[in-house]
């Protein structure tokens, strides 16, 4: 039997992991062991240096969890601060010519389903002046290793800034070549990033073998708290900064740093990473058995890359609005999501799943079930025993609606 989070005081089946992973008991304990901490980081009086010694022992235990050097880690607010940071103070950083450039990079090369951190900021790039180019990808969900190669070859590939690919994807849990991308702008000289923020903790990433020279992570997918994430930033590169204060962490991001918050993301990582196999191959049992049980319902189609994460499953289900049966599914005690939970609580077509080509009933269709580190078997068998009902109210619901293929 694999134990779930459900208790007395928490009776849902909590199958949202992707949004965000409840704290862990061991980040929690690391957390209240320093909450009277007294003292600003950067202050210079003895307070001040206890609260900088715990800092950077945080930091110090996180770059070991992610295969990182302490002064590559960089603090932020979460993953969206960390992937706005990576690609537009990238873009900053190198649109003008500098020192051994003879001239200034104004392209920024992103994939079409790259995390609404990402894929809202074009626009401003584009109001800056940036070249963006957006990777197309396949109807598998995984962009094709040759249009990344195609992007960065040749002349245009010598006037990129910075090329971004997600390592997995939030919505699908495909997993991206960021290898194929790290390579390709190391020769075209660009500046390599990927959103780690699903992969890190899900399936193996390690930055130092990467070959990436940014990578973001965030605290709250892997069981530590809402509010800290990381920019993994390599020694030799520089994005410009897009906050401006005091100049801490490297003078890339400055603001008044969080030595509680970095204790737990250091304890939930250093968990993550040392639990991920067991934690993967309980994962791939819960799944196989939710695609069983989703076999057994009619019009109900998993969109299940070849190579995914064990974390994240995507559901197209025939003839309803996910909206309906996500609502339906609340009210049965399950907690699901429709696409990214990162658009302000506002639903819309995910642009992931039609940059995938799928039509945009079926995209309207898909809600997402993801794992944690306390899944378990319980909260797939209230998923699989709420479904029939909910699925046959949302589809009354609609009044039939598409089918999965989009006739």
């Amino acid at each position: 039997m694999i134990p779930g989070i459900r208790t007395a005081t928490h009776p849902r089946a909590y199958l949202d992991h992707a949004a965000t992973s409840p704290l862990t008991a061991g980040a929690a304990r690391a957390m209240s062991e320093h909450l009277a901490l007294v003292g600003n980081a950067s202050s210079l009086h003895t307070s001040g240096r206890a609260a900088r010694r715990v800092l950077e022992e945080a930091r110090e235990e996180l770059a070991a969890a992610v295969g990182a050097h302490p002064m590559e880690v960089v603090f932020t607010s979460g993953g969206t601060e960390a992937d706005n940071l990576a690609v537009h103070g990238s873009w900053i950083a190198r649109r003008t010519a500098g020192p051994g450039e003879p001239v200034g990079r104004p392209r920024v090369v992103i994939s079409a389903i790259e995390h609404h951190a990402l894929h809202d900021l074009v626009p401003a790039l584009q109001r800056d002046g940036a070249d963006v180019v957006r990777l197309p990808v396949r109807a598998d969900g995984v962009v094709d290793p040759q249009a990344v190669r195609a992007a960065l070859a040749g002349e245009p590939g010598r006037t990129t800034a910075v090329g971004s690919l997600m390592a997995v994807n939030n919505e699908t849990g495909a997993i991206q070549p960021v290898e194929v991308l790290a390579e390709a702008c190391r020769s075209a000289g660009a500046w390599s990033h990927s959103d780690a923020v699903q992969a890190f903790g899900h399936v193996p990433f390690d930055f130092a073998a990467s070959g990436l020279d940014l990578a973001s992570i965030s605290a709250h997918k892997v069981g530590g708290p809402i509010g800290i994430g990381a920019l993994l930033v390599r020694r030799r590169v520089s994005p410009a900064p897009i906050v401006h204060g005091g100049g801490q962490e490297r003078g890339v991001r400055s603001g008044t740093l969080a030595p509680v918050l970095a204790v737990g993301f250091a304890a939930a990582a250093a968990e993550a990473a040392a639990e991920l196999a067991g934690r993967a191959e309980r994962w791939r049992l819960l799944r196989a058995r939710l695609l069983a049980g989703l076999g057994r319902l009619p019009g109900v189609r998993p969109l299940l890359p070849a190579t995914a994460s064990p974390a994240v499953l995507t559901v197209a289900f025939d003839g309803c609005e996910a909206d309906d049966l996500l609502l339906l599914l609340d009210a049965a005690g399950i907690d699901a999501s429709v696409g990214s939970a990162c658009s302000a609580g506002v639903s819309s077509t995910s642009h992931v799943l039609l940059a995938m080509g799928l039509p945009e009933a079926v995209a309207r269709s898909c809600l997402r079930f993801s794992f944690g580190a306390g899944t378990g078997e319980e909260d797939v068998a209230a998923l699989l025993a709420a479904l029939p009902e909910a699925l046959a109210r949302a589809r009354r619901a609609l009044g039939g609606g598409a089918t999965i293929d989009g006739h």
